[in-house]
C-alpha cells in the first residue's frame, strides 16, 4: 500500500489532496510486521520533522476533583472513591508561578486542566487571566476545560489561547462503555467549536481500556479524518487508579501501544504525536521505541493532572542518552523570552485588586 504524505514545505492547513483513511487502510498498517511498521513511521516522521527533536509541554491541574462526569478511567470523577482530595480553582498567581517553573526546565507549552463538565460564565474571567499571564511569559498556552460553547471558544481565542485539548478517548463504537454522561458527538462538537474560533486542536485518546484492536483503529481513523487533523495528538496508556472501574483492566501489550504511536504518525504526518500518560510505567527502551515510531512530544513534570509522570531530570537524562533535544518554540527568540518573562514575573507579584481564588466546584 502506498502511503501518501504531504511534502515538508506544504504549509496548507487543509491540503485538498489529503487522503481519507478507511478501516481497511488502517488495519493493514496495524497488521504489518512490527519492525516494518516502525521503519515506515520513522521515514514519514523525518519527512515532516527534525529527526531528534521532541516538543516539551507541562500540564497543571488548575481545578482538581469533583467532576460530575462518569469517565471510567478518571480518578477526578465525583462518582468514584479514589481518595483524591478536591481542590478549588487555583489562584492566577499560583498558576503563573507554576508556568515560570515549567519554562525554567525547558517546557515551551503550558497546559492547564480543570475537572469540569464545561466552564461556567463565572469561571471565564479567571481563565482568561491565566491565559494572558502564561502568554506574557513567552509560553504557548493550552487548556482542557471540558465542553465549550461557541462563545466560550471565541473568548478563549481572543484571550490568546493557542491550543485546546479535548480527547475523543476511544472509538465511537466503544465510547458508551467508557462514558455515558456526554456523547461522542458532544466531543466532536466541541472540537468543531474550537476550530471555528481559530484555535489549534489537541485531541487524542487512551488505549488499554479493555477495547478491541478495532477500537484503536476506529479512534485513529476518526482523528485522521477530521476536516483538519489535530495539530497535537496525545496517545495515552491507561493509568489504572484504585477506586475507578478500570483499576483491574488487563494490561495492553507494550508492542500494541507502540504500534498505535507508529500508525498515528503515518496517518497524521504533520501532527505532533505526544507520548502522554502512562510513561511512568514504561521503561526507557519502550519510550525509545515510541520516539523511533514517531512520537515527538511529551509532558515534563512529576504529575499529569493527578497521576504520576517521570520527573524532568529523568527525562533530560534519557534525552541525553538518546541524542534528543527539546524542540524550540519557533516564534519567540531567547531575548524576547527573557524580557517578557521578567516583566510578567514582576506583574504577577503585584497584589490583586480582587481575590482570584474561589470555590468553583
Amino acid at each position: 500500500m502506498t502511503i501518501q504524505t504531504l511534502s515538508a514545505s506544504d504549509s496548507s492547513a487543509n491540503p485538498p489532496t489529503r487522503r481519507r483513511w478507511t478501516r481497511a487502510d488502517i488495519d493493514a498498517l496495524f497488521a504489518k510486521p512490527f519492525m516494518d511498521l516502525v521503519f515506515e513511521a520513522q521515514q514519514v516522521h523525518r519527512q515532516h520533522f527534525r529527526a531528534n527533536e521532541v516538543q516539551v509541554s507541562t500540564l497543571l491541574s488548575i481545578k482538581t476533583g469533583a467532576c460530575p462526569e462518569d469517565c471510567k478511567y478518571c480518578p477526578q470523577s465525583a462518582r468514584y472513591d479514589t481518595g483524591l482530595e478536591k481542590e478549588r480553582l487555583m489562584e492566577v498567581e499560583k498558576v503563573l508561578e507554576a508556568a515560570e517553573r515549567a519554562k525554567s526546565i525547558g517546557s515551551t507549552r503550558f497546559c492547564m486542566g480543570a475537572a469540569w463538565r464545561n466552564p461556567k460564565d463565572r469561571d471565564m474571567p479567571y481563565i482568561i487571566k491565566m491565559i494572558e499571564g502564561v502568554r506574557d511569559l513567552g509560553l504557548e498556552t493550552c487548556m482542557t476545560l471540558g465542553m465549550l460553547s461557541p462563545p466560550q471558544a471565541m473568548a478563549l481565542k481572543e484571550a490568546g489561547l493557542d491550543y485546546y485539548n479535548h480527547n475523543l478517548d476511544t472509538s465511537a463504537e466503544y465510547y458508551d462503555q467508557i462514558i455515558t454522561t456526554r456523547t461522542f458527538a458532544d466531543r466532536l462538537n466541541t472540537l468543531d467549536n474550537v476550530r471555528q474560533a481559530g484555535m489549534k486542536v489537541c485531541s487524542g485518546g487512551i488505549v488499554g481500556m479493555g477495547e478491541e484492536a478495532a477500537d484503536r483503529t476506529g479512534l485513529l481513523m476518526e482523528l485522521a479524518n477530521l476536516e483538519q487533523p489535530p495539530e497535537s495528538v496525545p496517545i495515552n496508556m491507561l493509568v489504572k487508579v484504585a477506586g475507578t472501574p478500570m483499576s483491574n483492566v488487563e494490561d495492553l501489550d507494550p508492542f500494541e501501544f507502540i504500534r498505535c504511536i507508529a500508525v498515528a504518525r503515518i496517518l497524521m504526518p504533520q501532527s505532533h504525536v505526544r507520548l502522554s500518560a502512562g510513561r511512568e510505567e514504561m521503561n526507557e527502551q519502550m519510550q525509545a521505541l515510541c520516539f523511533m515510531a514517531g512520537a515527538n512530544s511529551i509532558f515534563y513534570g512529576e504529575k499529569l493532572l493527578t497521576t504520576s509522570n517521570p520527573d524532568a531530570e529523568r527525562d533530560q537524562k534519557l534525552f541525553e542518552r538518546l541524542g534528543i533535544t527539546p524542540e524550540a518554540r519557533q516564534d519567540y527568540s531567547d531575548e524576547v523570552h527573557t524580557a517578557v518573562a521578567e516583566e510578567a514575573i514582576q506583574a504577577s507579584r503585584q497584589p490583586a485588586s480582587k481575590p482570584l481564588f474561589y470555590d468553583a466546584s
